[in-house]
């Protein structure tokens, strides 16, 4: 199952609800490529792995705070769902939408 594109997420942490995009490139040795955008910066993806529909990866993040996530999420189509981990944090449950075509704000 394709798992490329551009996907807008929604985070239930304890401090509220953060939203975040994560784009997700396919590369032609197969392996995945990815940035987050969330809280005025952009980080790499690391460990990016999929499984059937299982994903999974790992960013780090300095706003709100410095945390290493951990993210765990399945994939259904163009929906996604999960959970997103920072150390001996709760879960934090995760929803996502990939955007469309139409969807997609055009970058001049």
């Amino acid at each position: 199952m394709p798992v490329e594109g551009t996907w807008d997420l929604s985070i239930s942490t304890p401090i509220g609800k953060i939203k975040a995009v994560v784009e997700l490139r396919g590369q032609d040795d197969g392996t995945l490529t990815g940035v987050a955008h969330g809280t005025g910066e952009e980080v790499p993806l690391r460990d990016i792995a999929l499984d059937g529909g299982r994903l999974t990866w790992k960013q780090a993040i300095t706003k709100p705070m410095r945390l290493n996530l951990a993210f765990d999420v399945t994939v259904d189509g163009d929906t996604l769902k999960g959970t997103s981990k920072a150390g001996r944090l709760p879960s934090s449950k995760v929803t996502g939408t990939r955007r469309t075509a139409a969807s997609t704000p055009r970058r001049e």
